[in-house]
C-alpha cells in the first residue's frame, strides 16, 4: 500500500515519528514521506539524520486549517500523531489542549475529506477510555470525531484510531525520568498501587501499519501489551534508591484502562489485539469489520491492573536493558 504513495505524518519529529520514518524508508518505497510539525529545530535535526530525498518537511500546526489543506494536497495516507499530551499541564491549560487535540483533529478530518486522502489513522491513548483528566477527555472527543468522519459520504476517505499505553522511552515517559534521577538516591512514587501499560515504539508503529492495512472505517485498535507495577519499575531502574510516596498528580489515574466496561458490547478480541467497533450506523454488527473476531464478555474491561500479561523481576530488568 505504501509503495509509490505519499504519506504524511503529523507531529512527526517525536519518538514515534522517528521510529515510523525509519521503518517506512527501510521497508517500503514511498514516493514521499512528509513530516508535518511546528518544531523547526527538530525538523532540521531530523533532516540531517536521515538525508533521504523521499523525506520532506512541512512546518505547520494542526490548529492552522489553511496550512493543513496545503500540506494534504496529493497525500494518500495520513498518520495523525500530533497532540498536546502532558496530563498535569492540561489541567492548568485546558483550552490549549482543546485547540490542539479537538479543533486540530477536526481540521485534519476536514482536510483529509476535501483532499481525497485514502486513509487516516489517528493515534490515541489509554487515557481516552473513561477519562478523568482533561487530556483524556480531549482525546476521547478526538476519537469520536475520527470515527464519525466515516459517516461523510462525499468521499471515500477511511478514518480509524489506534489506542495504546505509555511508549517506552518517549518524551514524558516515567522510564527516562526515573533514569535521570536514580543517582539522587530517591525515586518519587505517586501511589504504591499504581500500574501502567507499556509498549515499545516499534510495537506502536507495527499497530499503526496493521491498522492502515486492516481498517474499513471507524475501528479503534488496541494492541495487547504488558502491565508493570510502578514500584517494581522503580526498583528495576534504581534498586538502591529509596522510594518516596508523593501523592497522585492532578488528573492522574492509579490504573490505566484501554477498554471500558461500557465499550465491551462493541469490542472484539483477536490473537494480538482488540478492536472496538462504533455503535453508530450499527457498525459493531458489520461482519466485514468484525472479520474473525471474538466478542468479549459482557462485563469485560482491559485495564493495567487486570491484565493477563505482566513484566516483573529479572524479566523486567532484561526488558529495560533492551529498551
Amino acid at each position: 500500500m505504501f509503495n509509490n504513495s505519499v504519506i504524511l505524518l503529523t507531529g512527526g519529529t517525536g519518538s514515534f515519528g522517528h521510529a515510523f520514518t525509519n521503518i517506512i524508508l527501510k521497508k517500503y518505497k514511498p514516493k514521499k514521506l512528509i513530516i508535518f510539525s511546528r518544531d523547526e529545530m527538530k525538523q532540521w535535526n531530523m533532516s540531517k539524520l536521515y538525508k533521504d530525498s523521499r523525506l520532506r518537511f512541512f512546518i505547520g500546526d494542526v490548529r492552522d486549517r489553511d496550512r493543513l489543506y496545503r500540506a494534504f494536497n496529493g497525500v494518500d495516507y495520513v498518520i495523525h500523531a500530533a497532540a498536546a499530551k502532558i496530563v498535569p499541564t492540561a489541567e492548568y491549560n485546558p483550552f490549549e489542549y482543546v485547540k490542539t487535540n479537538v479543533n486540530g483533529a477536526m481540521n485534519v478530518i476536514d482536510a483529509a475529506l476535501d483532499n481525497n486522502v485514502k486513509k487516516v489513522i489517528a493515534l490515541s491513548t489509554d487515557k481516552a477510555s473513561s477519562p478523568v483528566n482533561l487530556y483524556g477527555a480531549t482525546k476521547l472527543v478526538s476519537d469520536k470525531l475520527f470515527v464519525d468522519g466515516n459517516s461523510s459520504y462525499s468521499t471515500k476517505t477511511i478514518f480509524s484510531v489506534v489506542r495504546y499505553g505509555n511508549v517506552v522511552g518517549s518524551r514524558g515517559s516515567v522510564i527516562p525520568f526515573f533514569r535521570e534521577i536514580r543517582d539522587t538516591g530517591k525515586i518519587p512514587i505517586t501511589d504504591k498501587r499504581m500500574t501502567r501499560f507499556f509498549i515499545t515504539v516499534e510495537n506502536a508503529v507495527e499497530l499503526v501499519l496493521f491498522a492502515v492495512k486492516d481498517s474499513i472505517g471507524g475501528e479503534i485498535y488496541i494492541k495487547k501489551i504488558p502491565s508493570v507495577k510502578i514500584t517494581e519499575l522503580a526498583k528495576a531502574i534504581a534498586p538502591l534508591a529509596k522510594q518516596e510516596i508523593v501523592g497522585i498528580r492532578p488528573g492522574e489515574k492509579i490504573h490505566e484502562q484501554m477498554i471500558a466496561k461500557e465499550e465491551a458490547p462493541y469490542s472484539f478480541e483477536y490473537k494480538d489485539y482488540y478492536k472496538i467497533l462504533p455503535y453508530i450506523n450499527k457498525w459493531y454488527q458489520d461482519k466485514k469489520r468484525i472479520k474473525n473476531g471474538k466478542k468479549v464478555e459482557e462485563d469485560f474491561t482491559y485495564s493495567s491492573n487486570n491484565n493477563k500479561e505482566w513484566i516483573s523481576g529479572k524479566e523486567l530488568t532484561t526488558w529495560l536493558k533492551k529498551n
